[in-house]
């Protein structure tokens, strides 16, 4: 039998899989985005969806450290707020209809992004994944360099056998044309163009109401950690 999981003064049972009530209620808030029926329907998402993502993410705490333990997975912290920045887009719906949870390096330094893992559910869609969603320009002139001088390094993580099976190739945009600096005929130009670097592996719906959906995203981290190191390293 799993051991209670201890996060500060918190208790979180063993994460039994995500519950249909929990898909339910992302289904229904998809249909009624609005303020009003959220604040009435509060409970329910409090209840059937941010509380069981809390018990999967100390779990994952658990299955983790010993994989990854400059990784923070926090019950508390780790969770994306539900509510939308509606401020700069055309969609004004208030809520968002996942639940989402990103595991960044523990005491990362300023306001950049941080190289870790991510994870999502919603009805009809399960990601799992990791790297560096968004580099802000002095992350990614220092990433493209340290491709352009140490090749090997970053070669060895993406060409790696394991790590192809699972994801193929990076994901995420990329330039058309050779970026500023660097010639068209680059030996890794191709790598070079990346603008995002991240990869993961969608997973079914039905995935995820499992209690084996621990292992499940524990298996596709450690796939991910070479990159997310890699990142960590050349972004020190």
């Amino acid at each position: 039998m799993r051991a209670f999981s201890t996060v500060d003064e918190f208790l979180f049972p063993p994460f039994a899989g995500f519950p249909r009530e929990g898909l339910a209620f992302l289904r229904k808030l998809k249909k009624n985005n609005n303020r009003p029926w959220f604040q009435k329907h509060k409970q329910e998402y409090e209840e059937h969806v941010r509380f069981p993502m809390q018990c999967l993410i100390a779990e994952l705490g658990q299955a983790m450290a010993g994989e990854a333990p400059e990784l923070s997975f926090d019950p508390r912290k780790s969770i994306f707020r539900i509510y939308r920045d509606v401020r700069f887009s055309k969609n004004k719906a208030p809520y968002k209809t996942n639940i989402a949870a990103s595991f960044d390096l523990r005491g990362r330094p300023g306001p950049t992004e941080s190289p870790g893992f991510y994870l999502h559910i919603a009805p009809g869609e399960v990601f799992v994944g990791g790297g560096l969603y968004m580099p802000a320009p002095p992350q990614l002139k220092r990433l493209r360099a340290a491709i352009a001088s140490e090749p090997e390094e970053f070669l060895s993580v993406v060409d790696d056998p394991a790590f192809k099976r699972l994801f193929g190739t990076l994901e995420g945009e990329r330039l058309s044309r050779a970026p500023l600096g660097y010639p068209a005929d680059h030996p890794m130009i191709e790598h070079l163009k990346y603008k995002q670097f991240y990869v993961g592996v969608g997973l079914e719906e039905s995935d995820a109401l499992r209690a084996k959906f621990v292992r499940d995203v524990q298996r596709v981290f450690v796939r991910c950690l070479p990159l997310v190191r890699w990142l960590a390293r050349t972004l020190r």
